[in-house]
């Protein structure tokens, strides 16, 4: 088939600045300009500050927005903006108010900036009426706690939305949001998932700064690594140490940072108590809050036999190193069960693909077995799309059918990039009674926030890979969380301390492994005296109780922890609830969102500057594009500096075909919702928009309807040589399937004429559900919400 494009009839003579696929133009890198994130710890406690700088090179007021990412597991409690030498701190409010506030605050002329969370662990940020020139300041303030584990602390900041996956047919109406995708019955909000990327190297970069001061607090800190990006580390007092990134990079990869500490015994069993400062905070959420850190036994646990099934993503967004990782995590997990065990693996991109000399189920871990899985695991390589429901349903599958005496555990290896987060949890949840979920995350910038939900609903680990040399380590660790828990059936109950019901998070307490500490977070009522016991069963049958005593710590930061991780608890159990249980769930979201000032999905925080600076009529609106993410393989661009695009918007060939879209040297053109035509007026640039195919197929459409005799058969070989190129299109699995059957019932035109007219109205039906454009579609009435909604 023929993609139509258009192409630059003259190019323009290259600077040493151009980047390849960039266009060229003076107005730099519109409209994030900087990213500051200033990180401090104590202890095993986080304290973040990121700033983001927006600036206006327009003749005309803007509105920028920025959908970016944040850790999952920290508490973002406050924001403030600059402009014009005036601060304006932001007020936590409902989202459709603040949304409210925030829209009349622009109509009327006046500065506003609205930060809402899409889900866990992606935000947008939108900042409206920045004056000609002018540079507007916004500054998040996270609280958090580090991760720990095996004697390593670990701190990760994510600095860019990576390309997702989005299944799904697409839904009537306008999109809710400014990205590059049509929101769809799979994931309803994904244009506001799915920012624009630009091409790789382009020449304005975002200026990135971190800068981090490590305070150990008694802790024996032996080393500081950091995996992915350069650092320079400077001795402070006291032990502290500063670590800053060297000037120059990209924002294109997580910023990951280790700290080793010298013994494994550095983190003790203990229950910290926070009473709250504040006064305004309902009583029915009690006093204070409390963190229990748990270390598990000592004793190692008497192995039982085990039933495993590794689920392998090997999608066109696993290309390179990434593949090559996951298959090698898979093996080596694969090479350590023994002929007790039974497991499977399950590859999937568009389709799923058990190995090919194994019986189907779960076989015996025998050393044939596990050589044939070896075997099968090294020809894998990355293609198509990132269709993760029907094998992790699978997986569960088989091990439901299983008996209790063995352990079950389901390891999921992937990035993580796909939309459908809330659709894939609503579907396993009811599948896991009794399965451990493990979930390995490789990737420079890893949906660490789904991963980490989808291990804690299975009551499971996750374990992030962000580079090779990372792997050894990581799967060490995994193998440990696949074998036999050293205690299970946890709970915690008072002892003197007086426990506020429900209030524990994670609601789902997973079991206690060798060098993992557990860390719960709850709320008290009454003074903090008293102590809590933890009680389990120990592998061996035996029961296994721990109290700790409560130790008084004023850290006004602890109610923010407790507060965002049982806001994550409570939006899980709305994404899996049933449809009449929602209402009172988000009701809780919402009461803990706001007493505890911490964001959530049906929250935003609001800043409204009450001076007025414009005449209040629409400004500029730009959507920020963002850097693909440092090891994914860029699009192939057919030269000189063609781009095929969708719907308005730049649309690449996808990674290896898989469906994420939206990579732009100008990142959206004026058709598209949000627009962003940045490109200075004498340019020599005009792109085309055939829509995905879709001009061809219906041109080919008219003319079929119309064919008569011997009209038909070149028709059908012209069609026949359409969908020779259609997996080119990058469409969902859902349009494409239909065209791959039309292409395989042409592949032999049969010469009886009235087979040929059957062939004609095959195809002529195939095109219409293709193009829309069919005669019995029925009228759609779309149904939206201005914001996230369950799907």
């Amino acid at each position: 088939m023929t993609i139509s494009v258009t192409r630059l009839e003259t190019p323009p003579t290259p600077t040493e600045d151009d980047g390849f696929g960039s266009l060229r133009t003076d107005k730099g890198n519109l409209p994030l300009e900087a990213l500051d994130v200033r990180v401090s710890t104590t202890g095993l406690a986080s304290h973040t500050v990121l700033t983001q700088r927006f600036h206006n090179p327009y003749a005309e007021p803007l509105e920028a927005t920025y959908i970016f990412p944040l850790p999952d597991r920290a508490a973002l409690t406050s924001l403030r903006m600059t402009a014009a030498d005036r601060e304006i701190d932001g007020v936590l409010r409902e989202r459709e108010e603040a949304r409210q506030q925030y829209d009349q605050a622009i109509s009327e002329g006046k500065r506003a900036s609205i930060a809402e969370e899409e889900r866990p662990g992606v935000f947008t940020m939108r900042v409206g009426n920045i004056l000609p020139g002018e540079r507007v300041s916004i500054r998040l303030t996270l609280a958090g706690r580090l991760a720990y584990e095996d004697g390593q602390a670990t701190f990760r900041f994510p600095l860019v939305v990576a390309p997702r996956y989005i299944p799904g047919a697409p839904l009537p109406g306008d999109s809710v949001g400014s990205g590059v995708e049509s929101d769809t019955d799979a994931v309803p909000d994904a244009s506001r998932i799915t920012p624009p990327v630009l091409l790789p190297g382009f020449p304005n970069p975002v200026a990135l700064s971190i800068e981090a001061e490590l305070d150990p607090a008694g802790l024996p800190l032996a080393g500081v690594e950091s995996s992915l990006h350069t650092v320079a580390v400077d001795d402070l007092d006291g032990g502290r140490l500063r670590v800053r990134v060297h000037p120059g990079e990209r924002v294109d990869r997580d910023f990951v940072l280790r700290l080793a500490l010298g013994s494994p015994d550095a983190v003790t069993s203990s229950l910290v108590l926070a009473p709250d400062e504040r006064t305004d905070i309902p009583a029915d959420f009690g006093a204070g809050s409390f963190a229990l850190t748990v270390l598990p036994p000592s004793e190692n646990a008497t192995p039982r036999p085990r039933d495993v099934v590794f689920v392998l993503d090997r999608s066109g967004s696993m290309g390179g190193w990434k593949m090559v990782a996951a298959r090698r995590a898979t093996a080596r997990i694969v090479d350590t069960l023994g002929s007790a065990d039974r497991f499977t693996v399950l590859a999937f991109d568009n389709t799923v693909e058990p190995p090919a000399h194994l019986p189907s189920g779960l076989v015996d871990g025998t050393d044939r077995h596990r050589f044939r899985a070896v075997e099968h695991l090294a020809k894998l390589e990355a293609r198509g799309g990132t269709e993760m429901l029907r094998p992790l349903v699978e997986a569960a599958n088989l091990l439901a059918t299983e008996g209790t005496e063995r352990e079950r555990a389901l390891v999921l290896i992937t990035d993580g990039q796909v939309g459908n987060e809330d659709q894939i949890l609503r579907e396993l949840a009811p599948k896991l009674h009794g399965v451990r979920v493990h979930t390995v995350g490789i990737d420079v910038a890893v949906n660490e926030a789904f991963l980490r939900r989808l291990a804690s609903l299975g009551g499971g680990h996750y374990e992030l890979v962000e580079s090779e040399d990372r792997l050894d380590q990581a799967m060490e660790a995994i193998h440990r969380r696949i074998g036999t828990p050293l205690v299970t059936d946890l709970r915690v109950e008072g002892d003197g301390l007086d426990v506020v019901p429900d209030s524990l998070a994670p609601t789902t307490l997973p079991g206690l492994y060798a060098g993992a500490p557990l860390v719960l977070t709850g709320r008290y009522q009454g003074k903090p005296d008293g102590a809590l016991r933890i009680v389990g069963q120990q592998a061996g049958g035996t029961a296994w109780t721990r109290t700790l005593p409560g130790a008084v710590d004023a850290s006004p930061a602890l109610g923010a922890v407790w507060g965002r991780a049982r806001i994550r608890d409570l939006e899980d159990r709305y994404v899996t609830a049933r449809r009449g249980d929602t209402e009172a769930l988000e009701h809780q979201i919402v009461a803990t969102s706001l007493a505890f000032g911490v964001l959530c999905r049906f929250t935003a925080y609001v800043a409204v500057d009450q001076r007025v600076v414009t005449d209040g009529s629409t400004p500029r609106q730009v959507t920020q594009p963002v850097e693909l993410p440092q090891s994914w393989e860029p699009p192939t661009m057919p030269a000189p500096a063609a781009m095929a695009f969708s719907g308005g918007f730049a649309r690449s060939a996808a990674p290896s075909g898989d469906r994420h879209r939206g990579v732009a040297g100008a990142a959206r053109l004026e058709s598209g919702p949000a627009s962003m035509d940045w490109m200075a007026a004498d340019e020599d640039v005009s792109m085309s928009s055939p829509g995905g195919g879709r001009a061809e197929a219906a041109e080919l459409l008219a003319r079929l309807r119309e064919a008569k005799g011997d009209e038909v058969r070149p028709l059908l070989e012209e069609l026949q040589a359409w969908l020779e190129d259609v997996d080119q299109l990058g469409l969902a699995p859902h349009e494409l399937q239909p065209l791959r059957e039309l292409a395989t019932d042409l592949a032999t035109l049969p010469a009886d004429a009235a087979e040929l007219q059957r062939l004609r109205l095959r195809a002529v039906d195939v095109l219409q559900a293709f193009t829309g454009d069919a005669d019995t579609m029925p009228p759609v009435t779309p149904k939206r919400k201005s914001f996230w909604r369950r799907g």
